[in-house]
């Protein structure tokens, strides 16, 4: 490396700024002490590969200053801007500019596996965001930066305007030197219109080859800039990039065209004007593309803008406007007609239609009363609200949406891994082929068109297009799935989901709506009937399952009981996929299946069991209650099937996949809904911890196996099949553990998953395809000398525009399934 190059970053180094330092017993030269430390560090941990692994790109930056306040986020107070839970355990997001190739993700990423008390660390290229979860008892947060400081990152907690902003910068000095570009290839053009002219055979040729020279060469410095550091950068790391065949073009041209300025007597002409139009044109193309790039995964940023940044909190004295990021858990908020809602939180008082298409896709209004629940984003439209503060920021489920999704475009699937790989060798055949050009033209027509031709093969190739095939597509369908209900989590699935042949529904609250009603109940009269109910009401009211939620509603609607009416309970427990136990009054009583009590030693009534059997045909499922081993009653409830359901079923038979039905109820139940959705295979009494042994069972056969649930005990399932999908009302626990959340609520919508998963695939091949053709056909163009570097020029950024045109072709897939569902509607 030149001396007057820094040894860690590459920058130029000032004569008065050297600084010297020993690398491994080798004295190395550095444009600051920050530099100089950050490699004596990198050198340090044994991650000094991390100087091979840097692709092309920019040049490394300086390390940033100390940031002097870094102790600050230690405080809980801070933290809780930023962090969900303040518990031991504890994940934030932070952010940094300096992250700009897949080495900086490796020297992350083991820098801080080696750290004490870190217990993930994952870095989101794509957004420069530093995924980190850490034990707080072990670690500060205010370490965890400092190191990211010492290796050169300069990290905060992520604010989502701030990121916003770094897109902007970017982009504003990409649009600057395409402009300095621009008004040097209008000067450079009006030369060559002269030399073109007949002044190339008078006493000025000399003249205007130098002033194109002189612009040429600043032009080249400025506005060539971004593509010299790259290729210098791959060179520097020893691997080849497409920023390495550009700038070797460039300097072709460019060297060419200086040594027949130099020798006034020279015949050949100069190429000053066609380098500077053909860096004009790259530039053009890289602004279009970058421009492309962001609307098309902007769909993440137009979600985080629906959370309103203050919001109006209830003081004694009346309202007051504050920031979102102040309010508490348990604060009271003020939301008038027409303003969207900032927080998660229940209504106290009022009554409101609200708008909740952003959560669910669907344009409807849903109505909220005293108790329901409202959530960030969704608008107030004609009531006044008072709600208590739930959750806010990163909390709601908004920000739930905006973080799946980020991670989503962040995401590789499997066949950009491939891509990945292929892409460096793809450039050094390139750069051969432009060496087989010119040496054979060289002999054929002389150096000339040797180096014209040989510049045309290093411009026309395009990686960039190969490269951006996959990432793109994934991140446009990740962006408008989720503005439509359908979050897709990484893009693994959107590989993987059109591939299922087996699709797996869990019952209760999947296919049926999951708001179990009590229909019917057949008592012994052995305890009166109000003071039963109560008491089994006042058990379940301590249960989160469907089943026993729907007795306790039943209840408090029929005998008008408040919270305050429930009786003490003592020793409560559940018994999954049994039922519950539980202490009233001294007395033990079970609730559950017949098989639970049964197995217990209690004799059932054979009237009760003949009851049972016959509502059971009807798809009723039967809840009996039990005191000190006697029975006292059975309480009968039915779960309505989703319209929608059947519809979905025939539709997957019609793709050729299997569907089966997974329940933990009665087989006679579960085989009544399988017959009323035309037929599927049944899998019935299951416990909820052999859901997951029933996936694996399928797996164990060959079969790809997609899961779709709701609840707490569907989690270890959806972790298992190679596709999780978990429908947004369901359990907190099931959408972490799905890849694919149906916020919409809406079972048609894993149909609609599959097809944008078959329509994502279809687009990333198309990509792939595209590239490669294009490089077939123009490539031999080229090298035959059928090509100016000037074409060249215009031609290879269209082939990387189209790959980015054609990924966001994906945002017209819901407006095509809306126009096929209206014309269906019509018909």
């Amino acid at each position: 490396m030149p001396r007057s190059s820094c040894f860690h970053c590459g920058q130029a180094i000032p004569d008065a700024e050297l600084v010297l330092k020993p690398i491994q017993g080798v004295e190395q030269n550095f444009c600051c002490n920050g530099c100089a430390s950050v490699c004596e560090v990198i050198h340090e941990a044994g991650l000094e590969s991390f100087y091979q692994r840097t692709p092309d790109g920019e040049l490394l930056a300086p390390p940033p200053p100390p940031n002097k306040d870094i102790d600050f986020y230690d405080y809980d107070e801070v933290q809780s801007q930023y962090v969900g839970d303040l518990n031991d355990r504890r994940e934030i997001t932070l952010m940094s500019d300096a992250i700009h190739c897949a080495a900086c993700v490796w020297l992350i990423e083991h820098t801080m596996a080696k750290m004490e008390g870190i217990l993930l660390t994952r870095v989101n290229f794509t957004n420069k965001q530093i995924k980190i979860r850490w034990d707080n008892r072990q670690i500060k947060l205010s370490d965890v930066i400092r190191k990211l400081n010492s290796i050169g990152y300069d990290a905060t907690p992520y604010d989502p305007s701030v990121s916003e902003e770094s897109y902007r910068k970017a982009n504003r000095e990409l649009l600057y030197r395409l402009g300095f570009a621009g008004f040097a290839m209008m000067n450079t053009t009006w030369f060559s219109v002269a030399l073109y002219s007949g002044a190339a055979e008078g006493e000025f040729r000399s003249y205007f080859h130098w002033i194109a020279f002189i612009i040429a060469t600043i032009t080249l410095s400025y506005s060539g800039q971004p593509f010299l550091k790259g290729a210098w950068t791959s060179i520097k790391s020893r691997s080849v990039g497409m920023d390495v065949s550009i700038s070797l073009g460039m300097l072709t041209t460019y060297f060419y065209s200086v040594w027949v300025t130099v020798q006034p007597d020279h015949s050949g002409e100069v190429y000053f004007d066609t380098l500077v139009n053909f860096m004009f044109l790259l530039l053009i193309g890289r602004y279009l593309e970058a421009i492309a790039k962001n609307k098309a995964v902007d769909s993440s940023r137009r979600l985080m803008d629906l959370q309103p940044k203050v919001a109006r909190k209830k003081v004694d004295d009346g309202d007051a406007i504050v920031p979102v990021r102040t309010l508490l858990k348990g604060d009271v908020i003020i939301i008038k007609p027409g303003e969207q809602v900032p927080v998660d939180g229940f209504v106290i008082q009022g009554q409101s239609m609200v708008n909740e298409s952003m959560l669910s896709g669907e344009a409807r209004e849903i109505s909220k009363k005293i108790d329901d629940t409202v959530v960030a984003g969704t608008l107030n439209v004609d009531g006044h609200l008072l709600v208590k503060v739930d959750k806010i920021l990163q909390d709601t489920q908004l920000g739930k949406i905006v973080h799946m999704v980020e991670e989503a475009q962040g995401s590789k699937a499997p066949i950009q891994c491939t891509a990945d790989k292929i892409m460096p060798w793809f450039v050094s055949v390139t750069i051969s082929l432009a060496v087989a050009s010119f040496t054979f033209w060289i002999f054929n027509q002389g150096i000339e068109f040797a180096v014209i031709t040989a510049t045309a093969v290093l411009i026309i190739t395009c990686p960039c297009a190969f490269g951006l095939a996959t990432p793109m597509a994934i991140a446009v369908a990740s962006g408008v799935s989720a503005r439509n209900g359908i979050l897709v989590k990484n893009g693994t699935v959107l590989e993987t989901l059109h591939a299922i042949d087996h699709f797996v529904f869990d019952k209760t609250g999947t296919i049926t709506k999951g708001q179990m009603q009590v229909v019917g109940e057949e008592l012994l009269g052995i305890k009166p009937r109000q003071d039963l109910l109560l008491t089994v009401a006042s058990i379940e009211n301590l249960s989160e399952h469907s089943l026993g939620q729907a007795i306790v509603d039943s209840v408090k609607s029929e005998f008008s009981y408040g919270s305050k009416s429930w009786l003490d309970v003592n020793e409560f427990k559940i018994n999954p996929g049994k039922g519950v136990e539980a202490l009233v009054d001294s007395e033990h009583y079970l609730i559950g299946t017949a098989g639970w009590l049964a197995a217990e030693g209690i004799e059932l009534p054979e009237q009760l069991v003949e009851a049972a059997n016959q509502r059971a045909e009807k798809a009723q499922t039967a809840v009996w209650v039990s005191a000190n081993s006697a029975v006292l009653g059975v309480l009968f409830l039915e779960d309505e099937i989703r319209p929608e359901a059947a519809e979905l079923i025939k539709r997957l038979k019609n793709k050729g996949k299997e569907v089966t039905l997974l329940s933990g109820d009665l087989q006679i139940v579960a085989e009544s809904v399988a017959e009323q959705l035309g037929g599927m295979h049944v899998i019935a009494e299951v416990m909820p911890q052999d859901k997951n042994e029933v996936i694996r069972q399928l797996q164990a056969k060959g079969q790809t196996v997609a899961m779709i649930g709701d609840g707490v005990n569907d989690a270890p399932a959806l972790v298992r099949a190679d596709v999780g999908i978990a429908l947004g009302s369901g359990t907190d626990v099931s959408m972490e553990s799905a890849e694919i959340v149906l916020m919409n609520n809406e079972l048609l919508a894993v149909d609609t998953a599959v097809e944008l998963s078959a329509r994502t695939l279809k687009t990333i091949k198309q990509n792939i395809t595209s590239s490669i053709t294009y490089n077939i056909i123009m490539v031999p163009l080229a090298m035959g000398g059928m090509l100016t570097p000037l074409i060249a020029a215009v031609t290879m950024p269209f082939s990387s525009l189209i790959v980015v045109g054609n990924a966001a072709r994906i945002r017209s897939f819901f407006n095509e399934k809306s126009k096929l569902k209206r014309q269906e509607n019509k018909a």
